[in-house]
């Protein structure tokens, strides 16, 4: 089951939160403060947090920029006692899902909260796939990969070979033995793998 953080220094509201969330069928967790948090959060938790934008000590809005470093696949729902618009903007900018202002109808914030959940799935699984993206790659020799990156721009065999100095033949061999390597039967499930799989990784040119 996925996990829910609150933070919130305001016990009551902390209390209420925790309540609501568990009630809808969410394990919850409750932290008085960003620091308590840090030291309690596993950084690949399938989670989301609901996070207090004003508190003493680290703010939300300080927290967020660590977990950006520390759990960039954690996402933030933002609650907030004032409008504040310049500190929405920049939330959001930094991967916040929602921004919501106290007090918060209670299916606004369930909402919230079942997107943010989804969008953890959704950052979860994109990493999975970067990292069995890079370690294919690994397994590339480097005229594989420079094969691969022509191929996925969409260079036919003859024109790769004139671009590496090679045979035809020899692309063909080199193709063949890095189709077989990624575990891919087609050009096109190979586009679709890179492209989900989000920036290439370990500076790979793979477009």
């Amino acid at each position: 089951m996925m996990r829910v953080y609150v933070v919130d220094d305001d016990e009551q509201v902390r209390a209420a939160l925790l309540r609501l969330l568990q009630s809808a069928g969410h394990e919850a967790q409750g932290f008085a403060s960003a620091a308590q948090c840090l030291q309690a959060l596993q950084p690949d938790a399938a989670a989301c947090l609901v996070l207090d934008l004003a508190m003493p000590g680290l703010d939300g809005l300080q927290l967020q920029h660590l977990l950006c470093q520390r759990a960039p696949e954690l996402p933030v729902v933002f609650l907030t006692g004032r409008g504040d618009i310049a500190a929405s903007v920049k939330a959001m900018k930094h991967g916040a899902t929602d921004f919501l202002t106290k007090p918060v109808d209670d299916a606004v914030l369930l909402d919230a909260v079942a997107e943010a959940l989804a969008e953890a799935e959704r950052r979860r699984g994109l990493k999975q796939r970067s990292a069995d993206l890079a370690r294919h790659l690994d397994a590339l020799t480097a005229r594989e990969r420079q094969v691969l990156e022509l191929v996925l721009a969409g260079r036919l065999n003859k024109q790769i070979a004139a671009e590496l100095g090679t045979s035809e033949k020899t692309v063909k061999f080199h193709r063949g033995n890095l189709m077989h390597k990624m575990g891919v039967r087609s050009v096109a499930e190979l586009a679709r793998w890179v492209a989900n799989a989000g920036p290439s990784p370990s500076g790979t040119k793979v477009q």
